[in-house]
C-alpha cells in the first residue's frame, strides 16, 4: 500500500513544497489519483456491477448488508477485516468499516487486478508530477509574498 505523505513528496522531488500547501497538494492528488483509478477500473464491468459499487462506495447498508450475506458470512474473522479495523480503529460494527471492507473483497473479486490498476496509474501520476516539477514548485512560489527588495545604492561614479 502507498501512503500520500512527505516521503511520497519527496520521492517526486516536492519536498521544497512550502509546509502550508503540501497538505492541498496531497489531497488533490488522491482526489485525481481516486478519479483515474475509478475510471480504468469501471472498463469492462456491466452497469449491474457499477451500480452495485457505486451502491456499496455510497455506503448503502442493504448493499452492504447483501453483499456480505452472500459472500462473506464471517467476515469479522477475515484478516484483511481484522488489518482494516486496527488501521481505522473503529469497532467491529461499525457501518464505515463495513462499507470499506466489502469495497475491498468486491474489487478482489470483480477486478482482482486492482492493485496492479492502482500501480500502473500512480506511477503514470508521478511521473506527470515529476514532469512538472518545475512549474508545480513555480506556481506555488508565486503564490508566495514577495519579500521586499533591498533598497538599491545609487550608481558609484568611477574613480578617476
Amino acid at each position: 500500500m502507498f501512503q500520500l505523505d512527505d516521503k511520497f513528496l519527496a520521492d517526486i522531488g516536492l519536498n521544497d513544497m512550502p509546509d502550508d500547501q503540501k497538505q492541498a497538494f496531497l489531497q488533490h492528488i488522491y482526489e485525481e489519483l481516486e478519479l483515474r483509478v475509478g475510471t480504468r477500473l469501471s472498463d469492462g464491468l456491466s452497469d449491474q456491477q457499477l451500480e452495485e459499487f457505486e451502491k456499496i462506495i455510497d455506503r448503502d447498508q442493504a448493499t452492504v448488508d447483501g453483499w456480505l450475506a452472500a459472500h462473506v458470512q464471517d467476515y469479522t474473522n477475515d484478516q484483511v477485516f481484522q488489518r482494516m479495523q486496527q488501521a481505522l480503529r473503529l469497532d467491529p460494527a461499525d457501518p464505515n468499516l463495513r462499507s470499506e471492507y466489502v469495497a475491498t473483497k468486491w474489487l478482489e473479486v470483480n477486478r482482482p487486478d486492482y492493485r496492479d490498476v492502482v500501480k500502473v496509474v500512480l506511477d503514470e501520476l508521478k511521473a506527470e508530477i515529476m514532469a512538472n516539477r518545475d512549474a508545480i514548485l513555480g506556481a506555488n512560489q508565486a503564490q508566495q509574498p514577495q519579500q521586499p527588495l533591498p533598497p538599491q545604492q545609487p550608481p558609484q561614479a568611477p574613480a578617476a
